[in-house]
């Protein structure tokens, strides 16, 4: 990170949460906090979904078809995670998708985009631990992560969200 300074409260510019859309069970839970969040605060709701990298392929054409197929993807996921934060907090997000790793892709994200000012992440429920992305950014959320991140508890309800986020 290059310790870029946020501007999320200067003129011209408003806070953003950053959510990252991946399927999961949990990952509505952040949407949902982080949708309610930004409607009560007037802040934006960024949606980041990573799409993987193809493996390589020598014939021609098949790398490119696969990764035009990993973005479509993303992008249809982002399309019914979209609905789903206006449904529950009438706020338009924007979305974004980036090919690669995902703990790649949200701090190249983050350093993109001076305006986000929190990531929210869901945690995982049941015994198998918080998850990938909780467990990898809570390690990384020491002095150098530009951001603060919120992790939600993966089994709060829609009411318990709306009671914590507004």
């Amino acid at each position: 990170m290059s310790g870029a300074k946020r501007r999320s409260f200067e003129a011209g510019h408003r806070p953003k949460f950053m959510v990252v859309v991946d399927g999961t069970p949990e990952c509505g839970r952040a949407i949902h906090f982080a949708a309610r969040r930004c409607a009560r605060t007037g802040a934006t709701l960024v949606m980041l979904a990573v799409a993987s990298p193809p493996e390589s392929f020598e014939w021609l054409g098949v790398e490119d078809a696969m990764q035009a197929e990993a973005e479509a993807e993303a992008e249809a996921m982002l399309g019914v995670a979209a609905v789903g934060a206006r449904e529950q907090a009438g706020i338009a997000p924007e979305t974004v998708v980036k090919i690669g790793e995902k703990a790649d892709a949200i701090l190249e994200l983050i350093e993109e985009d001076q305006d986000i000012s929190f990531l929210v992440l869901a945690a995982a429920t049941g015994g198998q631990g918080p998850g990938p992305l909780v467990s990898g950014f809570a390690s990384r959320a020491g002095a150098s992560f530009p951001i603060p991140v919120v992790i939600v508890p993966g089994d709060l309800a829609d009411d318990e969200i709306q009671a914590l986020a507004g």
